[in-house]
C-alpha cells in the first residue's frame, strides 16, 4: 500500500506550492511544531526553518513563537482555514478522477475515544482498509475533548450530543449511558431506589469532553432530572473508571455498548433499571463542506452499517428498540 503524500521536504528544489499547503495543514493540526515534525518525518529544526520561510514568503506571522502548544496568529487561522478549503477542492477532483472500479484513494483521518475506537473503531477500519488497500486509514484515539475547528480529523466517532452544531452528523448508532455496579457494592452498601438516593453513595465520575462531569442526567424526550453525585474515585479513562466499579469501589454512569457484557455476564448490576436515561447516540462527524468526499461518505455508510452488529445487542431492555 503506498503511503499518502507527505509534503516536499524542507529545502526541496522540487517543492510545490501544493506541497507549502499540505506542509502548513500538518502544523495548524499538530499541538506542537515537535508533533508536526513528528507527522512529517523530519526533524524540528528543519520545520521550524520551512516554517519561517513560509512566512517570509507570505510576508506575515503565521504561529506564535515561545507558546508551549503551538498557537496561531490571526492570520494563521484565515490561512489554516483558506489551505484546508483549498486541498479539499485538489481532493474532490481526485476523487471525480478516481477509477470507476470502486476502489478508494488517498488518506482518511478518523478521530475516536479511547474506548470505542479500541474496541470496536479499529477492527472496523481494518476491514474497511482491507478493502481499499489504495487507500491508507489513520487512526487517533484521544480522552481529549473534540476540537472540531482544528480540522485534525476527516470523520470524528463521537458519542452523544455533538459539540458544535457547526459539523456535518449523522447517527451511525443507538446508544444509552447506564448507572450500575458490582453486586459486591450493592451489598455492602445497598441498592438506590431512587435517583435522590444517589447523592449518598459512592459514584466514580468519568472527566470526559467539557460537560459538567458529577452532573448525571436521567429522563428523557419528555422531560430530564439531574443529580449533582459525588465519591473518592475520577478519571478521563473510561477502562479504568469501569475497572474500579467491577472491584467493587461505587456506581458509574457508562454506555450501554460499553457495559453491557458485564451486565450480561452478572459482573455489573443495572442500577435504577426502571428510570430512563438520555440519548447518547453514536455520531459520525464531518466537516460541513458542500463536496463530502467519496472516501469519507463511503466510509460513514460503512460505519452506520456495521457498527450496530458489533455493539452489544441490549437495546431493548433499555428501551431502544
Amino acid at each position: 500500500m503506498e503511503n499518502p503524500r507527505r509534503p516536499g521536504q524542507p529545502g526541496s528544489k522540487n517543492r510545490s506550492p501544493l506541497d507549502d499547503l499540505e506542509f502548513f495543514q500538518v502544523v495548524a493540526s499538530s499541538e506542537t511544531l515537535t508533533a508536526a515534525s513528528r507527522e512529517l518525518g523530519c526533524s524540528l529544526p528543519v520545520v521550524s526553518k520551512r516554517l519561517s520561510a513560509l512566512e517570509r514568503r507570505l510576508d506575515v506571522r503565521l504561529v506564535q513563537r515561545g507558546a508551549r502548544r503551538l498557537v496561531l496568529t490571526s492570520e494563521g487561522e484565515l490561512y489554516a482555514a483558506r489551505v484546508a478549503t483549498i486541498l479539499d477542492q485538489v481532493r474532490e477532483l481526485e476523487d471525480s478522477i478516481t477509477d470507476r472500479s470502486g476502489g478508494l484513494r488517498g488518506s482518511l483521518i478518523v478521530e475516536a475515544t479511547l474506548g470505542l475506537g479500541r474496541s470496536h473503531i479499529a477492527p472496523l477500519l481494518g476491514e474497511f482498509a482491507q478493502a481499499h488497500p489504495e487507500l491508507h486509514v489513520r487512526l487517533q484515539t484521544s480522552a481529549l475533548p473534540l476540537r472540531p475547528h482544528r480540522r485534525e480529523f476527516d470523520v470524528a466517532v463521537h458519542v452523544g450530543a455533538p459539540p458544535d452544531s457547526s459539523l456535518r452528523m449523522r447517527r451511525i448508532a443507538e446508544n444509552r449511558r447506564v448507572p450500575c455496579a458490582a453486586p459486591s457494592y450493592l451489598a455492602r452498601h445497598g441498592t438506590p431506589t431512587s435517583i435522590e438516593d444517589l447523592a449518598g453513595h459512592d459514584c466514580i465520575v468519568l472527566r470526559e469532553n467539557e460537560s459538567d462531569f458529577a452532573l448525571w442526567r436521567f429522563g428523557d424526550t419528555a422531560g430530564t432530572r439531574h443529580i449533582r453525585v459525588r465519591g473518592s474515585l475520577s478519571s478521563n479513562d473510561g477502562d479504568v473508571v469501569t475497572g474500579w466499579a467491577l472491584e467493587g469501589r461505587g456506581i458509574i454512569m457508562r454506555s450501554e455498548w460499553h457495559v453491557g457484557p458485564h451486565l450480561d455476564r452478572g459482573e455489573l448490576v443495572h442500577v435504577l433499571p426502571d428510570v430512563s436515561t438520555p440519548a447518547a447516540d453514536i455520531y459520525a462527524l464531518t466537516e460541513d463542506d458542500a463536496h463530502v468526499p467519496q472516501r469519507v461518505s463511503r466510509l460513514i455508510d460503512f460505519l452506520a452499517a456495521r457498527l450496530p452488529r458489533r455493539l452489544n445487542r441490549r437495546q431493548e431492555t433499555y428501551g431502544l428498540l
